[in-house]
């Protein structure tokens, strides 16, 4: 079982998250690379929250296919473009996982690969086998 830490002399975390999160021995490692919003098809939507939805998608993906689920991610680091994209990010992140069990950054960066991308997230997720 994962441990969050949350120091009562440190300011409570803006959103649904932990300033840190401290994994049992041993467990094994996952590490994405940032998933950006374009589809299989090569289709970048212009909306950020159809390229965030594809961004979860495919963490999800990625995911089931070493065996877990978005309840084993402990950390998310998400990059947008624009301040405004905060809250559809939040609101995005928590259709796919609830809860504060996981540490979580975001940065507004000036930009990504291609102009059209708007948001990029990865996840570090540990699961003990």
């Amino acid at each position: 079982m994962n441990k969050l830490i949350n120091p009562s002399d440190v300011r409570p975390p803006f959103a649904s998250y932990s300033h840190a999160v401290v994994t049992p021995p041993g467990p094994r490692l996952l590490f994405t690379s940032g998933q950006l919003g374009i589809s299989p098809d090569d289709k970048i939507p212009e909306s950020v929250e159809e390229q965030a939805v594809i961004c979860f998608e495919n963490i999800g993906a990625i995911l089931k296919e070493a065996g877990m689920t978005f309840q084993h991610v402990v950390r998310f680091s998400a990059f947008v473009t624009d301040r405004s994209y905060f809250p559809i990010y939040g609101k995005i992140r928590e259709r796919y996982v609830g809860g504060s069990g996981y540490a979580s950054t975001l940065l507004i960066v000036s930009g990504f690969t291609l102009p059209a991308f708007k948001i990029e997230v990865e996840v570090t997720a540990a699961m003990s086998d």
